[in-house]
């Protein structure tokens, strides 16, 4: 079907059914074409929000969508313009991330990891055939066509994809995502076609042994290791990859963009189109355990980023920063994170429009909130509603809450491969002790300090006045301020026993840029009662920690507890 509407009226030719995902300016809807009876993913986009500078992206990129036709890429069907709201009919893709897919299966194999970069070569192949460089190749955007064994592996998300003539590089600007950044967009020289191979080989890397080639928690630090082209093949995890594979990820991770393998090369190299010969048939658990792992923290950094964009205590200040010149940049807060050079006046105050959390960067002028339209096949489940809202406080938090949930059993235990590497990187680096985790470990501990002694004068110089959270008592809603806390330091904390000592367990810091973290825990607290039993019980807690003015503030937590929180229990006692 050709991307093209036969009627200026979506509701003649598409039925609506339940809602699939949202964004602040949109909503994903399945729907049916009523002559055909086929499902489609339909993303309505409220034009009466969006500024000229989004207007010119979503022309852009529906000009893209619409010449790219190949079975490894999400098809953008129709587009159908109303007076108020703008409908784009893209594949309904139900097969969920690919990395999501490998670490479900049972066996996986170096033979698997090449079928799944030979789609995506196909994919980037066709897209460079026809003068579009994608600029966002990452795991959140490889999704699969259905939850059939075999599904094709499909591209989507070409927000920040952009058209260029030929071969010959020129600056487009700075955008990505940090970990998949490749030097020459890093050190600002013109670039092409090649910044997509660089991200295809770190995604190969990713695929072989469960972690990423470049990483570091200071981004910095990242960037120069990407720049440098600084990574290696350690044992014991890199010992069973075959000399071949290895062999096409030099031939990606090449600094000097002219050297660089181009995808159709690479699609002719050996470990691609004679896989049943060259690759490895044996099942690689330690990956999968890896992959887990990365999966986990993906999820966990996009949950926080939701949380933090999400709340207005995430102020302008805290992510737009002077720079010499005067001009005005967005820092990027994590290697997982898209960043773009555009405008962001009105980023400021809207939510994120894109199911994966987005941060847009800007180096000049003013602007607005990127609109991406291929988000269509986010495969967040909701109920269906009627007209397209934007997305609410509480929606984003639930959601963000939700992820946290889900991530934290991964969190609790790393694989030996990904310990390894990380140890090896901290050491490196000399990140052991790592000061800046301590200082968040400190500040949590003098917040829980405060709890325990029934300080409410303490509990609110740490803790941000409008601050969110989810726990036990709230039923399931998100509370915002400090009411709801006073009532139990008023009549719960410190009445109803003798002693508390609380103990925090396997914490684990993020940074997300110089002014906030989440730490995530379980805290073990231990009471005596009135007639002197005693008592433990442990929770499981998330806090997003913002630092204004060189002072950290609790601005957002999450608890869940087992079997009762510790405010229930002393006061029951």
């Amino acid at each position: 079907m050709a991307a093209q509407n036969t009627s200026t009226k979506f509701s003649d030719n598409y039925e609506l059914k339940e809602e699939l995902g949202k964004g602040a300016f949109s909503i994903v809807r399945r729907c049916v074409q009523k002559s055909t009876g086929l499902e489609f993913a339909a993303k309505i986009i409220n034009t009466k929000k969006l500024s000229p500078r989004d207007f010119q992206k979503l022309e852009r990129e529906a000009r893209i969508c619409r010449k790219l036709q190949h079975p490894n890429i999400v098809r953008l069907h129709d587009s159908i313009q109303e007076e108020s709201f703008h409908y784009l009919v893209f594949d309904l893709v139900t097969g969920g991330e690919l990395f999501e897919d490998i670490v479900a299966r049972e066996f996986y194999s170096e033979a698997d990891a090449s079928h799944c970069i030979q789609q995506i070569l196909e994919s980037v192949n066709h897209c460079h055939q026809n003068g579009v460089v994608h600029r966002d190749l990452k795991p959140e955007n490889l999704l699969l066509a259905s939850k059939a064994k075999g599904a094709a592996v499909k591209l989507a998300d070409f927000g920040l994809a952009i058209e260029v003539q030929g071969d010959q590089p020129a600056w487009f600007g700075f955008a990505g995502t940090p970990g998949y950044l490749s030097p020459e967009v890093l050190k600002k020289e013109p670039y092409g076609k090649p910044v997509d191979i660089w991200a295809c080989g770190v995604i190969l890397y990713i695929l072989l042994v469960g972690y990423p080639p470049f990483w570091d928690e200071d981004q910095h630090r990242l960037y120069a290791q990407i720049k440098a082209g600084a990574y290696d093949y350690p044992s014991p995890e890199w010992d069973t990859v075959t000399p071949e594979a290895k062999n096409l990820i030099n031939s990606m991770l090449t600094v000097n963009p002219a050297k660089r393998i181009t995808a159709a090369e690479a699609l002719k190299h050996p470990w691609i189109c004679q896989r049943e010969r060259v690759a490895s048939v044996v099942h690689r658990q330690e990956t999968v355990d890896c992959l887990k792992k990365f999966n986990a923290r993906r999820k966990l950094k996009g949950a926080i980023l939701t949380t933090m964009l999400a709340t207005r205590n995430f102020s302008s200040r805290s992510i737009v920063n002077k720079k010499g010149d005067g001009s005005q940049v967005k820092e990027s807060t994590d290697s997982s994170t898209t960043i773009e050079e555009d405008d962001v006046k009105d980023a400021m105050h809207m939510g994120p429009d894109r199911s994966k959390t987005v941060i847009a960067r800007e180096p000049e002028a003013a602007g607005s909130q990127s609109t991406n339209i291929s988000e269509a096949v986010v495969q967040v489940p909701a109920k269906a509603t009627g007209t397209p809202p934007a997305t609410s406080l509480s929606d984003l938090m639930a959601h963000a809450a939700k992820e946290v949930k889900n991530v934290l059993p991964e969190l609790k235990s790393t694989p030996k491969p990904q310990a390894e590497q990380n140890a090896r990187l901290a050491v490196k680096n000399g990140n052991i002790p790592h000061p800046r985790k301590q200082e968040i470990v400190k500040v949590t501990e003098q917040l829980i300090e405060a709890i325990n002694a029934g300080d409410f004068d303490a509990y609110t110089k740490i803790c941000d006045p409008h601050m969110t959270s989810f726990e036990p008592e709230s039923l399931g809603n998100l509370v915002e301020g400090m009411e709801f806390h006073k009532f139990y330091f008023d009549n719960v904390l410190g009445k109803n026993c003798k002693s508390i000592n609380t103990t925090i367990l396997n914490p684990h810091v993020h940074f997300l840029g110089d002014d906030a973290a989440c730490i995530a825990y379980i805290r073990l607290t231990q009471f005596m009662d009135k007639s002197g039993m005693a008592h433990s019980q442990q929770s499981e807690e998330t806090r997003v920690w913002h630092r204004r003015d060189g002072k950290w503030q609790s601005v957002h937590f999450h608890r869940s507890r087992s079997p009762s929180s510790p405010f229930t229990v002393v006061a029951n006692k």
